[in-house]
Protein backbone atom coordinates (compact mmCIF):
# COMPACT_ATOMS: atom_id res chain seq x y z
CA UNK A 1 0.00 0.00 0.00
CA UNK A 2 1.17 3.11 -0.83
CA UNK A 3 2.37 6.28 1.55
CA UNK A 4 0.06 9.12 2.10
CA UNK A 5 1.85 11.67 0.35
CA UNK A 6 0.20 14.60 -2.38
CA UNK A 7 2.10 13.79 -5.63
CA UNK A 8 3.85 16.04 -7.92
CA UNK A 9 1.63 15.43 -11.20
CA UNK A 10 -1.68 14.87 -11.61
CA UNK A 11 -3.32 17.22 -9.01
CA UNK A 12 -6.04 19.57 -9.46
CA UNK A 13 -5.19 22.10 -6.76
CA UNK A 14 -2.89 20.59 -3.86
CA UNK A 15 -2.98 16.97 -4.82
CA UNK A 16 -4.97 16.10 -1.42
CA UNK A 17 -7.67 14.01 -3.34
CA UNK A 18 -5.12 12.11 -5.80
CA UNK A 19 -3.56 11.46 -2.33
CA UNK A 20 -6.12 9.77 -0.37
CA UNK A 21 -7.73 8.30 -4.03
CA UNK A 22 -3.58 7.20 -4.33
CA UNK A 23 -3.42 5.65 -0.97
CA UNK A 24 -6.73 3.93 -0.43
CA UNK A 25 -7.11 2.62 -4.21
CA UNK A 26 -9.95 4.76 -5.23
CA UNK A 27 -11.14 6.72 -8.19
CA UNK A 28 -9.51 10.16 -8.26
CA UNK A 29 -12.52 11.45 -9.15
CA UNK A 30 -14.67 9.80 -6.83
CA UNK A 31 -12.70 11.30 -4.26
CA UNK A 32 -13.00 14.63 -5.85
CA UNK A 33 -17.15 14.18 -5.62
CA UNK A 34 -17.07 13.16 -2.39
CA UNK A 35 -15.16 16.12 -1.02
CA UNK A 36 -17.58 18.42 -3.11
CA UNK A 37 -20.56 16.55 -1.46
CA UNK A 38 -18.96 16.49 2.14
CA UNK A 39 -17.93 20.36 1.39
CA UNK A 40 -21.86 20.99 0.35
CA UNK A 41 -23.48 19.01 3.17
CA UNK A 42 -20.27 19.40 6.09
CA UNK A 43 -17.01 20.65 6.65
CA UNK A 44 -15.33 19.25 3.37
CA UNK A 45 -13.09 22.77 3.03
CA UNK A 46 -11.69 22.68 6.47
CA UNK A 47 -11.12 18.82 6.16
CA UNK A 48 -8.91 19.96 2.57
CA UNK A 49 -7.31 22.76 4.08
CA UNK A 50 -6.01 20.46 7.05
CA UNK A 51 -5.04 17.33 4.90
CA UNK A 52 -3.18 20.15 2.97
CA UNK A 53 -1.00 21.17 5.37
CA UNK A 54 -0.41 18.10 7.22
CA UNK A 55 -0.32 15.41 4.10
CA UNK A 56 3.70 16.22 2.48
CA UNK A 57 4.28 16.52 -0.78
CA UNK A 58 5.64 13.27 -2.94
CA UNK A 59 9.92 13.63 -3.14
Amino acid sequence: MAALVRPRSGKVIAGVCAALADRFGLSRGLVRVGFVLFGLFGVGEIVYIALWLLVPKAP
